[in-house]
């Protein structure tokens, strides 16, 4: 059962939303930004990781401002589709995109993309990283440990699965980078993106995931799925009871869902500054810090410039993972 699309597939569907993103040329002077409310495109379906961390920056920032910042979820092909149509929007300063890690994976696992990550936008900030989780619907794994749920594992191959956001995003690779691990075999399932998949992982149509904390969270917390591990060398202080991949003997399986901002190449670097300064503002509010701690969220306060130079070092990782693993995408 494979849920995917092909990014050619996805992008015929999309085409007439792109119409929507036609550039205004600048009509608007950038002095009063934002005169109108800003567009951000979301590469995924509503209701993933990516989404549980755009909404409520969204509605801070319409707080700040008085003006929209309005979700476009564009899903799709481990969310390339999004990005393909966000390079193609207005450079005007009023539409932005809010890509992911999976972004840096994009360049290594398709042949060729529609866009270049570092050369059709501009980096803005990183709005929060999140350790991922390995997550199991409780009723179809009974094991109460991550020592059991190996040995389950390892006693039938390829008799569980793991549904993710979509071939090539960090979902599938840090799947495939547990199997490498620990030396088990359990099948991918790809989706459209992470919400789908954890529906069905809710409903229990797919074993497990190896899911951000963020878009997790909730469900963890009333016992819909079970948390048995999360990745690194420490526990997350919003789950504590939770342990490290460090404590169960994974050191080396450290994998982090992170989220930022970049715009259209060609924005005017003065609304570049007020979007940069209107999410640091947000990041100070009770009510961000609140949920950020909640899904065991930081956020680096890193530059445009810091930002930008830790998408390329990301996108130097990932393909060296890729590379490994032996995934490609057409």
């Amino acid at each position: 059962m494979d849920h995917s699309f092909t990014r050619r597939e996805v992008l015929r569907a999309a085409a007439a939303g792109a119409a929507a993103l036609t550039p205004f040329a600048h009509a608007q002077s950038q002095s009063a930004w934002p005169a109108r409310p800003v567009m951000m495109i979301v590469p995924f379906p509503a209701g993933g990781g990516t989404d549980a961390f755009a909404r409520p920056l969204s509605a801070q920032f319409a707080k700040q401002t008085g003006k929209q910042l309005v979700i476009d979820n564009k899903g799709g092909a481990g969310g390339t589709v999004g990005a393909t149509l966000a390079a193609r929007a207005a450079n005007d300063g009023y539409s932005v995109f809010m890509g992911a890690v999976h972004h840096t994976i994009a360049p290594s696992m398709y042949a060729k993309l529609e866009y270049d990550l570092e050369r059709d936008f501009v980096p803005l900030t990183l709005v929060a990283s999140v350790p991922q989780v390995v997550v199991v619907n409780p009723r179809n794994i009974t094991t109460p440990d991550f020592k059991s749920f190996l040995e389950l594992l390892r006693k039938n191959p390829g008799r569980y699965n793991y549904g993710s956001a979509g071939t090539g995003t960090s979902h599938h690779l840090a799947g495939e980078l547990f199997k490498q691990q620990t030396k088990t075999f359990v099948t991918h399932i790809p989706y459209t993106g992470a919400g789908p998949a954890l529906r069905d992982l809710v409903g229990g149509q797919v074993d497990m995931m190896f899911d951000g904390l963020g878009s997790s969270a909730t469900h963890i917390k009333n016992g819909r799925i079970k948390a048995l591990m999360v990745s690194g060398n420490k526990r997350n202080a919003a789950f504590p009871d939770v342990p490290s991949a460090a404590e169960v003997g994974l050191p080396e399986y450290t994998v982090t869902t992170w989220y930022g901002l970049w715009a259209p190449k060609g924005t005017p670097a003065d609304a570049q500054a007020r979007i940069v300064e209107e999410v640091r503002k947000a990041m100070q509010s009770e009510e961000i810090k609140a949920i950020w701690a909640s899904q065991g969220a930081e956020f680096p306060n890193y530059t445009p410039q810091q930002f930008g130079a830790f998408v390329n070092s990301e996108i130097k990782r990932w393909s060296a993972v890729v590379k490994a693993s032996g995934a490609k995408l057409d």
